[in-house]
């Protein structure tokens, strides 16, 4: 018989137990946050019509979609992030839904990248969105949840954020609007590329006398920074700048202004900084874009970033519907914590499990683990062993991390029981459930 190799394809990984016990109590953090934000999940197909998908992702995303067409010669692609597919469940489902609508979503994505540290072709994305309101509250409340779901998981992040209207201002005033979409895609590079190759990209497309003075524009932010203190105060002072390199005051000005008065009312100020670099490649945002960015580590990149797309709804719907909403990077996230040592330590089984000494009794000895599992800790049974093999057995127990080992008499449920500290290698004898309960919660 001729062995097929066992093989994934480049950019594509198999999650061990220890991985994926990791991404699953991580996952728990940020839905515990979400929720007590008051959003609520919900699931899309991986599968799209490619009509759906490439409507509006524009550019370089089209690209690196998955695209084929499938046995009844449809046309359609797995989808390369969780906003497009939700734009259209949002159309499709927009009688059934109270707006404004809290959604988060936390599902796979795919994409034909280039594979990098942190970055795959098969990767989980954590959306969260606010649907149906154009508040700028909206606008702030993403912003604050990116900051709460990452101190949750004990990181420390900057947020940075800016307006694309105050940009597209800025293009119109020095008359190059119509490049606005290349303009947008060149400047969102600059932190991948550097200072040199985004200035002559942008030459290419303006001409050099118009890319220096974009190049002056989306560095009013470390101008301001650097004529101001720290916190709101440099936030205003780039507000300025921007004001007046766009045009002046507008309703765009305006709304950063009162986001910054958010951020200030709640002593977030240290968490934020207004950036004019910050563009956002995509082509459905309209309004306020941000990305956020590790303090101890900021050359892995945006781990989490979004902004307005008051436009999306509108490839499938007449009925205009505003939306904001952010996107964390789990993967990148994940192998930021792991180079700042950050992964939890996070036991991988059950901390107690009992022993198998006669298999025939094996409906007694899960009978006894349910009592262990209903003051809510978790408990093994071992399917596979016997009296005279308990030395296998501790030491299976010690390689899955496992505490405590219960070895149980004739009858589990009525004899007392004995407990194996695998940790110490100590034994302790007749025992009742009770006792045992004591003792493992104590230790």
């Amino acid at each position: 018989m001729n062995l097929i190799e066992p093989k994934i394809l480049k950019g594509f990984r198999d999650s061990l137990p220890s991985t994926e016990i990791v991404r699953r109590y991580l996952i728990e953090k940020i839905e515990n946050t979400f929720r007590s934000y008051g959003f609520v999940p919900i699931d899309t197909p991986a599968l799209e019509y490619a009509e759906i998908l490439l409507g509006k992702g524009g550019g370089e995303t089209e690209k690196q979609i998955y695209r084929f067409n499938d046995n009844g010669q449809r046309d359609v692609a797995l989808r390369f992030d969780l906003t497009v597919p939700f734009a259209r469940f949002t159309a499709q489902h927009q009688n059934e839904l109270v707006f404004p609508f809290k959604r988060y979503h936390i599902a796979k994505v795919w994409r034909g990248e280039n594979t990098q540290k942190g970055r795959y072709r098969e990767f989980m994305q954590c959306d969260f969105d606010i649907i149906g309101s154009d508040s700028p509250a909206a606008d702030f409340e993403i912003m604050l949840l990116i900051r709460s779901a990452l101190q949750a998981l004990g990181l420390d992040a900057g947020i940075r954020l800016n307006h694309r209207g105050l940009f597209n201002a800025f293009l119109s005033a020095i008359g190059i609007e119509t490049k606005s979409v290349d303009i947008l895609r060149a400047v969102d590079k600059i932190a991948k590329v550097g200072h040199e190759e985004t200035i002559k990209s942008l030459g290419e497309i303006t001409g050099k006398e118009n890319a220096q003075k974009i190049l002056e524009y989306i560095g009013a932010g470390s101008a301001g920074c650097a004529d101001a203190d720290n916190g709101i105060s440099a936030y205003n002072a780039v507000l300025g700048r921007v004001t007046q390199l766009s045009g002046g005051t507008s309703e765009m000005s305006e709304r950063m202004r009162l986001i910054g008065t958010f951020i200030q009312d709640t002593g977030a100020a240290d968490s934020f900084r207004f950036d004019p670099s910050i563009t956002r490649g995509l082509d459905y945002y309209t309004g306020v874009v941000f990305e956020t960015f590790l303090t101890e580590m900021p050359d892995i990149g945006s781990i989490c970033s979004g902004g307005r797309y008051d436009n999306l709804c509108g490839l499938y719907t007449n009925k205009a519907i505003s939306g904001v909403g952010s996107s964390i990077g789990l993967d990148r996230m994940i192998a930021a914590m792991e180079s700042l040592s950050k992964i939890p330590d996070i036991p991988g089984y059950a901390a107690l499990a009992i022993a198998c000494v006669d298999q025939g009794q094996s409906g007694k000895c899960q009978a006894l683990a349910e009592k262990f599992r209903e003051s809510n800790i978790a408990c093994e049974v071992f399917v596979e062993g016997s009296r005279d093999g308990l030395v296998k057995q501790y030491v299976s127990a010690e390689k899955r991390g496992i505490r405590w080992l219960i070895i149980p008499g004739q009858n589990p449920l009525t004899d007392t029981l004995s407990l194996r500290d695998i940790v110490k290698r100590e034994n302790h004898e007749g025992l009742s459930v009770s006792e045992i309960l004591k003792f493992v919660n104590s230790h």
